[in-house]
């Protein structure tokens, strides 16, 4: 073979070897932590974090002396959210008790996040996991139906307002723990047609 052809024929492998390398890398099947942030992020966009665990509807009515239900709705009054009146509810023929209720503000209804599948029902979200760093994933293929145990460290973005203000934090703990820092959580992943998706999700890294 003679020089200008063995250049031609290392010049043209080494053109294949560079495409199949960048073709490798950009696969969303591809078992590699981009893909892995990418599945993880992409989840947690249709996830938010929010302030209760079930959808909630207004308005609601809690006894004055319940202070493990007022706090949280007054902390949301502070913030403009919700609108607090007060009343009385009868208890017995001679007897009542008084009462708070509450209800959405404009304000609170500009930030409500309402539930598609109940409707009235809805909940005040604060934010979205977001991928700062892949700890650790478990050994794993590119192969279609792969699975894999990842653990992550994640922050919130987007958080508003409201939800950094002292006094929703001090009511709603979950909402202080998300806030305050870097945490870290774990998922299982599989690779699907169209590449690495969260199957299971947790909360936290234990």
């Amino acid at each position: 073979m003679n020089p200008h052809a063995v250049r031609t024929t290392l010049r043209s492998a080494a053109i294949c070897g560079a495409i199949t390398l960048l073709t490798f890398g950009c696969s969303k099947k591809a078992d590699n932590t981009i893909n892995f942030t990418s599945a993880i992020d992409t989840y947690y966009s249709a996830h938010p974090a929010c302030l209760w665990s079930d959808s909630t509807k207004f308005p609601v009515q809690a006894n004055t002396s319940d202070t493990s239900k007022t706090s949280g709705y007054d902390a949301l009054v502070d913030q403009g959210l919700l609108v607090r009146t007060t009343g009385e509810k009868k208890v017995m023929i001679i007897a009542s008790k008084q009462v708070n209720n509450y209800d959405l503000s404009d304000k609170g209804r500009s930030a409500w996040t309402a539930d598609v599948n109940q409707p009235g029902f809805g909940n005040f979200c604060y934010g979205h996991r977001k991928v700062s760093g892949i700890d650790s994933s478990t050994p794993t293929t590119s192969d279609p139906g792969a699975t894999t145990q990842v653990a992550y460290h994640y922050t919130f973005t987007d958080a508003p307002t409201w939800a950094t203000a002292a006094e929703t934090q001090n009511a709603y703990p979950q909402l202080h723990a998300d806030l305050s820092g870097p945490q870290t959580g774990r998922a299982t992943l599989t690779n699907t047609s169209n590449g690495w998706q969260v199957t299971a999700p947790s909360t936290s890294g234990n």
